[in-house]
């Protein structure tokens, strides 16, 4: 039974189609960057998650911030129909994750029942870090300097704010970041050129 909740699981890692949202312009965005799901399949974040609330963080398998994840999920599963989303970046920049992203798919469905979006392991600071890591830190003057770091994007697409490791998913100051952006209206999906009916 464990086997077939950890296979539904890594299915739910695995590539989804998303209906793109388009709710925000992306153009300048920082979201506007193509990343490979963990067990494949490549997405454009503002296309696909353009007009949520969005919380980033860079995992690991192996850290003593680890447990992290089991309150991340909660948050994520708490307020996914709210608007927000979580996307987990795991990386071996500080030499605790695992080698392959099977492998770290199975670790974080087997021993936290991970649901939201993770991406291929990745670095998150430096001359070849992630690009979208690069906008990040330009936004925020911080790069993740361990694991579960954390950042804040709002509806609107612009990065917010920037948390440090010690910052656990049920912080106080986190939450009410969050809740205060989930407030706001959601961007209206702009419909696209050319798909208008008539006489509708």
């Amino acid at each position: 039974m464990r086997h077939l909740i950890a296979a539904s699981a890594l299915a739910l890692l695995a590539a989804v189609p998303f209906t793109p949202a388009r709710a925000i312009d992306c153009t300048g965005s920082p979201l506007n960057h193509d990343q490979k799901r963990l067990l494949g399949g490549t997405e454009n974040l503002c296309t696909s998650y353009g007009g949520k609330v969005i919380l980033v963080v860079n995992t690991a398998s192996r850290c003593g911030y680890t447990p992290q994840f089991e309150g991340i999920e909660k948050l994520y599963k708490t307020h996914k129909g709210d608007g927000l989303v979580v996307l987990g970046f795991p990386s071996d920049q500080f030499r605790q994750e695992e080698a392959t992203d099977e492998s770290i798919a199975k670790f974080c469905t087997a021993n936290y029942g991970v649901t939201f979006p993770m991406y291929t392991k990745t670095r998150v600071d430096g001359d070849d870090a992630n690009p979208f890591y690069k906008d990040l830190k330009a936004a925020t003057r911080h790069a993740p300097d361990w694991n579960f770091n954390k950042y804040l994007i709002g509806r609107d697409g612009k990065v917010l704010a920037h948390y440090s490791s010690r910052v656990t998913p049920d912080d106080p100051k986190l939450l009410e970041a969050i809740k205060a952006e989930l407030a706001k209206p959601a961007p209206q999906a702009a419909a696209p050129a050319g798909n208008a009916v008539a006489g509708r």
